[in-house]
């Protein structure tokens, strides 16, 4: 049976997580699993990604919001939620963050936060496995 997300397994996710990383995105677009490589942010429950809103990704989670998420020893599923244009005032906290962990990069030309369409997407993890050091981590967020 699983359980509620543990401190340590909170502490293991902000650890790994918590930062710029590489995780991969698992979308679906009439039955068929669509997997990329993004950069995502964890904190609380949801990884934080910026995208375009005219993305595959954002088109097939309009459709159908269920997501598969897999990073380094962690697999898990979640709701991929549109918060809309990365600097709408509602967005302010959790962009400001987002500038600050993406620093290295996001002023590289790729995102053009003028144009509305630039957006975050908050993936909002249900139930996920968790591997550190032989242990397994059973968690429901």
């Amino acid at each position: 049976m699983k359980k509620k997300i543990s401190e340590e397994a909170k502490r293991l996710m902000d650890e790994r997580f918590g930062h710029d990383t590489l995780i991969a995105l698992a979308t679906t677009a009439d039955d068929i699993p669509n997997v990329r490589a993004v950069n995502a942010y964890y904190e609380n429950g949801a990884f934080y990604i910026i995208t375009h809103a005219q993305s595959n990704k954002m088109k097939q989670i309009a459709e159908n919001p269920n997501v598969g998420l897999c990073g380094e020893w962690f697999t898990a599923y979640g709701i991929g939620l549109n918060l809309g244009w990365f600097c709408k005032e509602d967005n302010r906290i959790i962009a400001e963050k987002l500038k600050n962990v993406f620093r290295e990069w996001i002023d590289n030309g790729h995102n053009n936060f003028d144009d509305e369409n630039t957006c975050i997407l908050c993936v909002r993890l249900k139930d996920g496995v968790l591997f550190s050091h032989g242990t397994r981590y059973d968690i429901l967020f």
